[in-house]
């Protein structure tokens, strides 16, 4: 699932009434009415960083939700929220010692190793010892509730101490979301152009549509409209990558060993090809920059042929445009070709938990049992369905043993399209990533606020893209097994360029140019003990299953 978050920053207030300088999480004698608690208790305020970019919240300070909470736990909560690179944020707020109390990002890429080198220089709280005392943490990295590789990488990985959270695994295969992610394109343009969406499954498919939505010259407002497009840096454009080879970040070379895609030929094939689609003016050369709503504002223009992301966001960011301009929505293309796969392959998706949590070194004594009464809480079936729905008996409320949306609301958020008023009552800013084990389906009844048309595009999406179903990779990631290497320190700053690398090829001046930029990172990979690292991982991962095919989830 993508993607995708402000400034992190320690409080320092000077209380008058007790004069003492307090660092974290700030406690204040409650007042006895308006939700404060009992006279004589302590309010906590806790500051999180929700590290996704382009997430918010509240426009009007404490939302009903968080008013809740703070009478359930007695802690108040200041929120900071990411707007560019997560990975860049997590090794910030470290560096700078600008730091949340609790923190909350993507549990994969950069971002995890950045949280995992926290802990183990001793940024965050170890809450081994308390964990007993909170049973639904506890519940939510059991080892069965945990990936098994990602366990080992983050979770169990610090001689017994436990310094982060995994958050939104699926509790059932019934709760896991498969995203959908893929090319989908404007209905009335494929219309207009007289292709039939699912006729387009071959690289050459794909880029003869592409050519033929350029030389249609189509504008709106004047503006020309790109015949692909993504979201912020580049979010999702590269997934055409699996045309080109399995799709997972290591292949597997035919001897029983595996390599990183980068050195592969299908990895030069794919970037040629991108770099092709920038030349010809075929990809919005912008999307890679751009803001989040730079794009969106883009998409609701009408300026974007096809899209390449999940369709969630898709949905979501088009949704303005296609109800002003009846059948325009974005329908999938394909399924588009999977190179080295078995056509009849179910799709293998690795559905994890897509947050990881952790209580930084800012919060201290008191403020970290807050912190752990708050988690606790909201990993609760009652905190779950709070994040989801919003408040019992005001938003939502029980029949026959099933949660069901109260119509008013339902009405009111069915076109509430920028999520504002949403956010404004305290569901989606942040809260549903800090809820355990995803339990939608299998505990919390199904999402009670999903749009019947949204519902039935997704289906229809599914039926399309997914014709064999779906595997959930339950192998062990290369990818988490070379950081163990003892050359990783030294190989990483040379594996965090790779994406960077590929950036400047596609907009090399010529496939010569871009080769040589690869290949220039490939001689430096060598060089920094990548061959070495390699050699430990393929040792390490003898008899074990491992991730070779991948799509993007």
């Amino acid at each position: 699932m993508k993607r995708i978050w402000s400034k992190g920053a320690s409080i320092l207030l000077m209380s008058a009434m007790v004069g003492g300088l307090l660092i974290g999480c700030t406690n204040t004698p409650g007042t006895g009415d308006g939700g404060e608690g009992k006279e004589g208790e302590t309010s906590y305020k806790l500051k999180i960083l929700h590290n996704w970019n382009g997430s918010s919240g509240s426009d009007n300070g404490m939302t009903p939700v968080e008013q809740v909470i703070k009478e359930k736990t007695g802690v108040t909560l200041e929120w900071e929220y990411t707007k560019g690179s997560e990975t860049e944020k997590v090794n910030q707020i470290f560096a700078t010692q600008n730091l949340p109390d609790i923190y909350t990002g993507p549990a994969w890429g950069g971002e995890l190793d950045g949280i995992i080198k926290a802990a183990k220089e001793g940024q965050l709280v170890d809450i081994s010892d308390k964990l007993s005392n909170y049973p639904n943490l506890m519940k939510s990295i059991a080892p069965e509730n945990v990936p098994p590789a990602l366990y080992e990488k983050a979770i169990d990985a610090y001689d017994g101490k436990k310094y982060l959270l995994l958050q939104n695994q699926p509790a059932t295969n019934e709760d896991g979301m498969d995203w959908l992610y893929g090319f989908y394109v404007r209905k009335d343009i494929a219309e207009k152009l007289g292709v039939d969406p699912q006729s387009v499954k071959t690289k050459e498919d794909f880029y003869n549509f592409l050519k033929k939505i350029k030389d249609a010259n189509l504008q709106e407002n004047g503006q020309p409209v790109f015949p692909l497009g993504g979201f912020s840096n580049g979010w999702a454009v590269g997934i055409g990558n699996t045309m080109f080879y399995s799709g997972a970040s290591y292949v597997d070379k035919g001897d029983g060993t595996v390599e990183h895609n980068f050195f592969t030929k299908g990895y030069e094939e794919y970037t040629l090809f991108y770099r092709k689609l920038i030349e010809e003016g075929l990809l919005d050369p912008e999307t890679f920059t751009q803001t989040d709503p730079i794009a969106k504002e883009k998409i609701n223009q009408g300026r974007i042929a096809i899209l390449a992301a999940h369709y969630p966001a898709i949905l979501d960011a088009s949704k303005e445009y296609a109800s002003a301009h009846p059948g325009s929505e974005f329908v999938p293309l394909g399924p588009l070709e999977r190179a080295d796969v078995e056509p009849d392959r179910p799709v293998d998706l690795a559905i994890q938990g897509n947050n990881v949590t952790a209580i930084t070194k800012n919060c201290k004594g008191e403020c970290v049992d807050a912190a752990l009464k708050f988690l606790d809480f909201m990993a609760s079936d009652e905190g779950f369905m709070l994040a989801r729905y919003g408040v019992e008996g005001v938003h939502w409320e029980m029949k026959d043993g099933k949660p069901v949306a109260i119509q008013e609301w339902f009405d009111k958020f069915s076109t509430d399209t920028n999520m504002k008023l949403r956010k404004n009552e305290g569901i989606s800013i942040g809260l549903e990533s800090l809820t355990g084990l995803d339990r939608i389906n299998s505990a919390a009844g199904g999402d009670i606020w999903a749009d019947q048309e949204r519902v039935a595009a997704m289906e229809n999406a599914r039926k399309i893209l997914r014709p064999n179903g779906i595997h959930v990779i339950t192998a062990y990631n290369p990818g988490d097994v070379i950081t163990k290497a003892p050359e990783w320190e030294m190989l990483k700053p040379s594996m965090d360029r790779m994406g960077d690398a590929w950036k400047e090829a596609v907009f090399a001046k010529s496939d010569e140019a871009a080769l040589s930029i690869i290949n220039e990172l490939r001689e430096q990979l060598r060089n920094t003990g990548y061959d070495q690292a390699m050699k430990f991982t393929n040792d390490n991962l003898k008899g074990k299953d491992i991730v070779t095919v991948q799509m993007p989830n």
